[in-house]
């Protein structure tokens, strides 16, 4: 028989909950009577799991004390991987704060004195639907990425693969993209993977400054430049040097202030108001705009000349509707992340929820996927997230014609194998042998896989 592990958590008559546990067949357990204890016991467990620090098992509440129900439920919240059942006396279950801590948190509760067989029955079972539910450890979420970059898409793959390349560069880097697409993301992305990493990255929102504001806090002042200013105050620019400083919204930045940028990217020279020396700047320029600037500069709204300084490096950031199959790891990515904001019943999402999920076509990007599912965790009544929760429709449950002309087996297999060899190599960062050992193959035989996909590579 196999030995399962069973986290105990003692909160009343630690002798008792010794023995309940000793007496189970099949069980290994550990106790810990004190919720610090608790907190290490669990921690310990999902390092050994998967490294997600969200382990899944079944675990036993042996009595509560109704002072304690606040932070046990905190605890309860920080690992929805777990079932728990509950072992309490008749009086414990009068309690208001002990009802509603079996209704929201547990799979299953028991009285004492403890029927050894039915609580066994129950503990398997717990067990085998905490296995079912395992949430997905973190690398998975990331898309085996430590880029902070969720999805594993052919899209996301082929943004990483620039973001690699350019962070090697120093030269201004101009990024488009729809809003909430994660414009700002990829540029954080950009700087870590840079040898500025360890400089500081400096974000400037240029369409949240107030006009009359903009040259001190983009290139500083010295004290008394103009009223109000009783001290010299280095602008957001100069706070940049040595690292990155990310102009979002470009577009918006004032006609009259891009041509004081324009110097700047010219000479890496400011000039704070009120001074009359130049300041050099040592700092890489990263701008972004859900706005085509070409179009801006074709109306007149933009500096073609300073277009050009910023668009020596472009990178388009893909619309969420271009990688649906991101969707499912960035909705379980956030679920995660706003833990605090669930019920402990809470599990995940439906199947009805993914496939709606999938089908939206997210005019809001990113930013919409994550409301959606900060809405569905405060709103969901259920154990698991439904479509009406995310403000979805549900998926029609109708049956659609094939199309005309479905890709063959064999179009298909190759698509899947060129996906693939892609994604190990991308996460191998293009090592060759590397990725063979990832694939299960020889070195020589992805090699003649790289020929037959044209894929290219470096060794």
């Amino acid at each position: 028989m196999t030995t399962r592990t069973l986290l105990c958590i003692a909160l009343h008559d630690s002798a008792g909950a010794r023995a309940v546990c000793a007496s189970l067949t099949g069980w290994r357990a550990q106790v810990a009577e004190t919720l610090d204890a608790a907190a290490a016991l669990l921690r310990l467990h999902a390092s050994d799991a998967d490294g997600s620090g969200s382990p899944g098992g079944v675990g036993l509440l042996f009595g509560v004390a109704a002072p304690d129900v606040p932070a046990l439920e905190q605890l309860l919240c920080q690992h929805p991987g777990m079932e728990w059942i509950g072992l309490f006396d008749t009086p414990a279950l009068a309690s208001p704060a002990c009802r509603e801590l079996v209704g929201d948190y547990l799979y299953d509760f028991h009285t004492l004195p403890a029927d050894l067989a039915r609580l066994g029955f129950s503990l398997g079972h717990a067990h085998g639907c905490a296995a079912l539910r395992r949430p997905l450890p973190q690398n998975s979420l990331a898309g085996a990425s430590t880029d902070g970059l969720v999805g594993a898409s052919l899209a996301l793959v082929r943004l990483r693969q620039q973001i690699r390349k350019m962070a090697r560069a120093d030269a201004p880097v101009l990024i488009s993209g729809e809003s909430g697409s994660g414009k700002e993301l990829t540029a954080v992305a950009i700087h870590a993977g840079s040898v500025r990493a360890r400089g500081p990255f400096v974000t400037i929102n240029c369409g949240a400054i107030p006009a009359g504001l903009i040259q001190s806090e983009l290139f500083g002042h010295l004290r008394g430049a103009f009223t109000g200013a009783a001290r010299d105050k280095a602008g957001l620019i100069e706070a940049a040097s040595g690292g990155t400083v990310f102009l979002d919204e470009i577009a918006d930045l004032p006609k009259e202030m891009q041509s004081n940028l324009l110097r700047f990217l010219q000479e890496k020279t400011i000039y704070r108001v009120g001074a009359t020396r130049s300041t050099s700047v040592d700092v890489r320029v990263v701008a972004a705009s859900h706005v085509e600037l070409a179009t801006a500069v074709a109306h007149g709204a933009f500096r073609e000349d300073l277009y050009y300084r910023l668009a020596v490096l472009p990178l388009h950031v893909p619309p969420l509707r271009e990688r649906k199959d991101d969707v499912p790891l960035l909705a379980a990515h956030f679920f995660h992340h706003y833990a605090r904001d669930r019920p402990g019943r809470l599990k995940g999402f439906s199947r009805a929820a993914l496939q709606a999920l999938r089908a939206h076509d997210w005019p809001g990007n990113v930013r919409e996927l994550i409301n959606r599912t900060r809405r569905a965790l405060v709103l969901a009544e259920g154990r698991l997230i439904v479509p009406e929760d995310l403000g979805l429709a549900s998926p029609a449950r109708t049956t659609h014609p094939l199309p005309a002309q479905a890709p063959g087996l064999g179009e298909s297999r190759v698509l899947a194998e060129r996906l693939a060899i892609r994604c190990s190599l991308d996460r191998a960062g293009g090592n060759v042998a590397q990725a063979a050992r990832e694939l299960g193959v020889s070195r020589m035989t992805l090699y003649r896989l790289l020929d037959r996909h044209a894929i290219s590579h470096r060794d």
